[in-house]
């Protein structure tokens, strides 16, 4: 029988049968023109309408993570531009109904995808609207997952953001992609569901239907058997954690959450967060075309500071440029914004920006003032220590007690004792850090492989960041993808790091991991993941200390 490999994206193991993803309709033919146009265009709203009802009621009937992304694909749905578009595109362009939405969402799709990272993702999810909404004008059945009532393996090219927020765990027991990479929607929803998911697999679609599989979400190893084995999910339970990060014999390790507004630190709070390592205060602002006004600012952060009243909230600075461009900061025309003016960048270069960022600190601080939240604040795309003493500064002016920077560029890894000695903390962004590190774009599937968080190059990079934390003082956390691998969490803390952040999800399986193993159990499989020659190694080799440690 076959064994595939592809990309671990969310650990655990699990055997079944292989349900095939519904295929999209395609692309449809340009012509023949509408003999009445008018009626044409008046079939797309309907059509709209009825995806938008669907995704909607889905959307209803789960939380969290999987619900912001629905609603989110909701709103592109019955973005009235798109649905002019493609009116206008029958009217004034004689294309059938079907044509037409997919022309139009085509050109939204362009236009994100230009923009490169986080923006590009988002072109999967209009591709996902289109096809949907294609579907229904053809007459043709809804791609994408349909309801399952058994449980099974989903095998797919790619599943849309909408699919896999729609999954349980426990009916699907497995995903499998051809597409995709370990920071994907696919592979960070899955985490957050605590299913097994492997992404970048070749060859994964030509498993046939119905077919025995195991699926390794740690290793990424896909295999074809005779008959399904007997249910070995290596997801750790969430019973087996009581709600405090530490290890075997107590070292603390905060196990905290990345959010983007109340909604997800209310679910995070619940799912007992001991606080908030990464609020991506920017979320709530991408669609702004201008800076919203401090009222709305404050309603924002109030609604998640509120949610952990007494306990430690980490706010980044508007993260601006490149992947996540916001019209009232970003510039135009910057042949590679991904090297641009990004970040902490916007708000030191002439323009709108600092004053953006001083009207940011001061209604962070007011409004942790009102809920009592310990509000701690950190700088995007910091290189030097230079501009780690300049924000921390502009920090201490707004009365914000605990300021620290993102460590995503090399630069400020190599000279780390250096920053660290100016601020009160640091947290790793290992999605861009990687990123940078491999000069490989973390939303391409040909190079996804390179930004595997268990890259040995990238887990050295760690290593350096946690010799500077100790020898300084400094306490340096990892609020990155990584953050959320059961089996990794071992490995970092091992490297030195103090706090871990991560989708809410993730938090039972990762304590529970933490909680199976000593700090010096950490540090040696730190070591071992360091000293292998690639991923694959580093994960088998950290996988055989961890059971001889156990035994």
């Amino acid at each position: 029988m076959r064994t595939l490999s592809g990309i671990p994206a969310s650990s655990g193991r699990a055997s079944g049968r292989v349900v095939r993803v519904a295929d999209a309709p395609g692309e449809p033919p340009v012509g023949p023109a509408p003999l009445d146009p008018a009626a044409e265009a008046a079939r797309i709203a309907p059509a709209v309408a009825v995806v938008a009802a669907r995704l909607e009621a889905r959307a209803a009937t789960v939380t969290g993570d999987a619900r912001d992304v629905l609603e989110a694909t909701v709103a592109m749905v019955t973005d009235p531009a798109l649905l002019d578009y493609a009116r206008d595109l029958v009217t004034g362009g004689g294309r059938p109904a079907a044509r037409a939405v997919y022309e139009a969402a085509g050109a939204f799709a362009d236009l994100l995808t230009g923009m490169g990272g986080y923006m590009a993702e988002r072109a999967r999810d209009i591709h996902d609207v289109r096809d949907r909404i294609v579907a229904e004008l053809l007459g043709l059945p809804a791609p994408g997952v349909a309801d399952l009532d058994a449980p099974c393996v989903l095998v797919a090219a790619d599943l849309a953001p909408a699919d896999t927020a729609g999954l349980r765990p426990g009916i699907a027991l497995a995903l499998v992609t051809e597409q995709g990479g370990p920071t994907s929607h696919t592979a960070i929803l899955a985490r957050s569901l605590g299913i097994p998911a492997v992404v970048g697999c070749a060859g994964a679609t030509s498993i046939a239907e119905g077919a025995a599989v195991v699926v390794d979400g740690a290793t990424g190893v896909v295999q074809e058997v005779t008959e399904v084995v007997e249910q070995e999910n290596g997801a750790v339970v969430a019973a087996e954690w009581d709600g405090v990060g530490r290890t075997s014999d107590g070292h603390g390790v905060p196990l905290l959450a990345n959010v983007g507004e109340a909604k997800g630190a209310v679910t995070a709070a619940g799912l007992r967060a001991q606080g908030v390592g990464l609020f991506r205060t920017e979320l709530a602002f991408l669609s702004a075309a201008e800076e919203p006004s401090v009222a709305r600012q404050h309603e924002v952060y109030a609604g998640v500071l509120a949610a952990f009243a007494g306990l430690p909230v980490t706010a980044r600075t508007l993260d601006a440029g490149a992947d996540k461009p916001l019209p009232f900061l970003t510039l135009d025309g910057e042949p590679n914004p991904a090297l641009g003016v990004r970040g902490l960048r916007v708000a030191r270069v002439p323009g709108p920006g600092s004053d953006v960022l001083d009207r940011q600190l001061a209604t962070l601080a007011a409004a942790a003032a009102e809920t009592g939240a310990e509000l701690k604040v950190m700088a995007p795309m910091v290189a030097t220590a230079e501009e780690a003493r300049w924000f921390v500064a502009r920090c201490r002016e707004h009365g914000i007690r605990s300021a620290g920077v993102m460590i995503e560029v090399p630069a400020a890894v190599l000279t780390a004792h250096e920053v660290l000695a100016e601020v009160d903390f640091a947290s790793v962004g290992t999605n861009d850090l990687a990123q940078y590190l491999f000069a490989a774009d973390r939303q391409s599937g040909p190079v996804a492989a390179l930004n595997d968080p268990w890259q040995p190059a990238l887990l050295r990079l760690l290593r350096l960041l946690g010799e500077a934390s100790a020898a300084t003082g400094t306490p340096v956390g990892v609020c990155g993808e990584a953050a959320a691998d059961p089996a990794l969490a071992p490995v970092l803390v091992g490297l030195g790091m103090a706090t871990l952040s991560m989708g809410a999800g993730a938090l039972a399986a990762v304590g529970a991991s933490l909680a199976g193993a000593s700090l010096e159990d950490c540090r040696e499989r730190a070591e071992a993941a360091c000293a292998a020659a690639d991923p694959a190694a580093a994960r088998q080799a950290v996988a055989e200390l961890a059971v001889k440690q156990a035994g």
